[in-house]
């Protein structure tokens, strides 16, 4: 009996372990956030140790696990048409709201989802209903792109999917065919998709053969950048629930297909020390004790080794491709970006990425509107539907839909 006392001690003191993480107080149902952060790590931890053992890729196997509670959480189609046609080789999802007499032409936001590159899908129970949602709330036609997903693609396999699917959806013809009016389109996406929706936008603005461009880019807590991995937001939020600082590494190594024996390197800037002569004309444009308010520096300092490792840029040169890091776009391509939202949360790494964005977006003379949630935390505008919803998921959701609706 008391060996059974002992052992159950022991398990408890574990599992508390394993599942507590410090969080700010102004967090709401930390205690849920917790619960679901140690199982989404036990299920990345159980697919790495299968990638390991040589069973399959982990990032197939855990979208695999992703995909099965996303199965759980598909909800009706409601008042809204959904389709899945094929733009120019691309899988979307479309969805259009019913109207019995439509006499005017919609507006229209192009989505791209999250997910690392790899994971989810346009057709999962998230973000079909936040597709959903936003198509009724904005009586808008929207489209999500269901681009090819790590491992079987890489970079930039992905951003050429959504430019071809953009490209076609523009189209003079394709725009009446869903009747959408050209001068009320949007480009948005979150996280891994916020990059692709930056980056998109970046091109298309560039391009001298598209007829119609965008009105608008929504950009909800976007990975932008992968020369510095000690922002303020990254040293802050180490070890913040859903992607920490090691898990967002390791989804660029896997986005750009390259060697997981560099992410250690990585995570301590040697990929772009002083002496990688290739990141030096980089460094200005993400000199983040400038570009970053007070309030975010707090008391961090930068990060630069003086000595590196070339050879991380030289193996995988995508690390400074301005097509994967936004962020990284010199000033005359950004003065071509249209007015601009960035969702930024509190306890992100990412958070810095956005709001230094934002500001480069602004010195080059572009209206940007910095929607930041002080107790949120990344990928929670997801969280809105059974069996994971939060209150701040309803919340900054609400948000984003109202700065939508009143600038679309």
């Amino acid at each position: 009996m008391k060996s059974a006392v002992v052992l159950l001690a022991g398990w408890l003191a574990l599992t508390a372990y394993y599942v507590y993480l410090p969080l700010p107080s102004t967090v709401s149902e930390s205690w849920y956030l917790m619960m679901m952060n140690a199982f989404f790590r036990l299920v990345q931890q159980s697919c790495s140790l299968a990638h390991a053992m040589g069973l399959d890729h982990h990032a197939r196997l855990l979208n695999v696990v992703v995909g099965k509670l996303e199965s759980l959480s598909n909800m009706p189609s409601g008042h809204v048409k959904i389709t899945d046609p094929v733009f120019d080789g691309v899988e979307v999802r479309v969805y259009q709201p019913f109207a019995e007499s439509q006499k005017t032409l919609r507006r229209s936001v192009v989505y791209i989802h999250g997910g690392g590159w790899s994971l989810l899908s346009a057709r999962g129970g998230s973000y079909n209903h936040l597709c959903m949602v936003m198509a009724e709330s904005l009586d808008a036609v929207i489209v999500s792109i269901d681009y090819r997903l790590v491992p079987d693609f890489h970079f930039p396999a992905q951003l050429d999917d959504v430019l071809r699917a953009i490209k076609h959806f523009l189209l003079p013809d394709v725009l009446a065919q869903y009747s959408v009016d050209p001068t009320r389109i949007a480009v948005s996406g979150d996280s891994a998709g916020g990059n692709l929706a930056a980056a998109a936008c970046q091109e298309i603005s560039q391009e001298e053969n598209v007829t119609n461009r965008f009105k608008l880019q929504a950009l909800v807590y976007p990975v932008l950048q992968c020369f510095d991995f000690n922002t303020p937001s990254y040293q802050q939020n180490e070890l913040s629930p859903i992607a920490s600082r090691t898990v967002i590494v390791k989804f660029w190594i896997d986005y750009f297909d390259g060697n997981y024996d560099y992410a250690q390197s990585m995570l301590i800037n040697n990929h772009t020390s002083l002496d990688v002569s290739k990141a030096s004309s980089f460094r200005d444009r993400l000199d983040w004790t400038f570009l970053l308010p007070s309030r975010f520096r707090k008391h961090y300092k930068p990060i630069t080794q003086s000595t590196g490792k070339a050879e991380i840029i030289q193996n995988i040169p995508a690390l400074l491709d301005v097509r994967a890091a936004p962020l990284l776009a010199d000033k005359e391509v950004l003065r071509l970006q249209p007015k601009t939202y960035i969702m930024t949360c509190e306890i992100d790494v990412l958070r810095d990425d956005g709001l230094m964005y934002a500001k480069r977006l602004e010195k080059a003379g572009v209206e940007v509107t910095v929607d930041h949630f002080e107790d949120c935390f990344h990928g929670c505008m997801l969280f809105t539907i059974w069996p994971i919803n939060f209150s701040s998921g309803f919340h900054t959701r609400d948000s984003y839909l109202k700065w939508l609706n009143e600038n679309l």
